[in-house]
């Protein structure tokens, strides 16, 4: 099997959605860089196998104290 090159890419996260995602990935024995890849491509599984996003109203603000 090939090895996958991984692109680096700059992201900017509040603290508190650092803290809450470093959190998770704790409970998941990942790192952060880890638990951050895992849950894209989980999103990016799930429109490929039902052609919609995990959510259908993406672009609307979610409500989640972490700003």
């Amino acid at each position: 099997m090939a090895e996958q090159k991984k692109k680096q890419i700059p992201l900017r996260l509040s603290a508190k959605l650092y803290d809450a995602i470093a959190a998770w990935a704790e409970d998941d024995f990942r790192s952060v860089n880890g638990q951050i890849e895992y849950l894209l491509t989980e999103c990016v599984r799930q429109r490929k196998k039902n052609g919609k996003y995990v959510s259908e109203h993406l672009d609307e603000p979610i409500e989640l104290d972490i700003k």
